[in-house]
């Protein structure tokens, strides 16, 4: 395995680029935890509709009967 900074402060430090390696991983991990909050909350929105429009075809059902 091939090390590429000699410690771990040389890692944080990036050789002098940490000022925008570092806002743009935050960036990233950012948006994919925007995007994650996103999906389960649109799962959960349409897994309520579905929900609902069965219970709309169930009532149906039983007026019609």
């Amino acid at each position: 395995m091939t090390l590429y900074f000699s410690s771990v402060s040389g890692f944080l430090d990036m050789n002098g680029y940490a000022p925008y390696v570092w806002p743009a991983w935050g960036v990233v991990l950012g948006l994919l935890l925007i995007q994650a909050f996103m999906a389960k909350r649109e799962r959960r929105r349409i897994l309520a509709d579905i929900r609902r429009t069965e219970r709309r075809r169930k009532a149906q059902q039983q007026a019609d009967v």
